[in-house]
């Protein structure tokens, strides 16, 4: 464990997104347009990182294909040649705010799409021995708090010194399209000791072994899609991937959590927020009426 301060996120945004075929065959998911609170159309990868700066990130490696690493760093490094003139004042001072959030951002990639897990381990030589804050790049996330989803789960990890999973509350009737948790309160509805990780659960392996004492029937604890995770989750990553030990023909993520969790343990965070999913069309429909609202 470590309590060096999280200065550094990581964003995979290197997969296919092929189950928004065929808009994601000429757009990157992570590109997707969403309506911000302030009335602006902006890609959701833009919405993430600028979670990741609110939560007082200094430096953010966004995971990509190498065929993709133009497009992402024309977004956020280049401004539009052409087209600059035309902009409204406002829209290029953004322009211009875009490019200072590209001097603090690194273009990382996935030569070969193997997985989450797989995409996380691209970073490993960036992260560079540090803890790190991973966010998934088909989330974005509101709160009226304070304190941003992100910085609410940094502040955990200051408090406990050891990795956090954030999450969320979800009826049984979708956990089977999410990371599933299980353990021990240690604050009640909010913090809790994590004794187990399970992927995509159906509801009656979650009834049998995912209930958390005091929660409603068939209400479960899943990821919100937020992580602070210390460096070790790496050694996993690499052993599994050396040795070609693979779930669902892919390198995931969430059985070398679990070995992080034995060896290190890991806390649950129930953030104070929402999290809005992109990587499916209802979903992402809802997130076009909910996420300005």
């Amino acid at each position: 464990m470590s309590n060096h301060k999280v200065s550094k996120a990581v964003i995979p945004a290197a997969g296919f997104g092929t189950r928004l075929f065929p808009a994601t065959k000429v757009v990157k998911k992570e590109l997707f347009p969403i309506i911000d609170r302030d009335g602006r159309a902006k890609p959701v990868i833009i919405s993430i990182v600028e979670e990741a700066i609110s939560a007082g990130i200094e430096e953010i490696g966004i995971v990509v294909q190498k065929c993709d690493r133009t497009l992402f760093e024309d977004l956020f490094k280049s401004p539009p040649p052409q087209l600059f003139n035309k902009l409204s004042p406002q829209n290029q001072e953004y322009s211009q705010y875009l490019q200072q959030l590209g001097s603090k951002i690194t273009i990382l990639t996935q030569d070969i799409q193997d997985g989450f897990g797989h995409a996380v381990f691209c970073a490993k030589d960036w992260v560079n021995n540090q803890p790190f804050m991973l966010m998934l790049g088909d989330h974005v996330y509101l709160t009226d708090a304070d304190n941003s989803c992100a910085r609410q789960v940094i502040k955990v990890y200051e408090q406990v010194n050891q990795s956090v999973i954030s999450l969320d509350v979800l009826p049984g009737e979708i956990i089977h399209k999410a990371g599933c948790i299980t353990g021990n309160w240690i604050e009640s509805n909010s913090l809790l000791s994590i004794t187990k990780i399970f992927e995509k659960p159906d509801l009656e392996y979650a009834r049998k072994h995912l209930r958390v004492a005091g929660m409603a029937e068939d209400q479960f604890l899943c990821v919100f899609g937020i992580y602070i995770l210390t460096p070790k989750i790496f050694e996993y990553l690499e052993e599994h991937i050396s040795n070609n030990i693979r779930e669902r023909g892919e390198f995931q993520l969430t059985s070398c959590l679990d070995r992080l969790r034995q060896d290190e343990g890991i806390t649950g965070y129930v953030v104070k927020g929402r999290t809005f999913d992109i990587g499916l069309p209802e979903a992402y429909r809802q997130t076009m009426i909910d996420f300005r609202l």
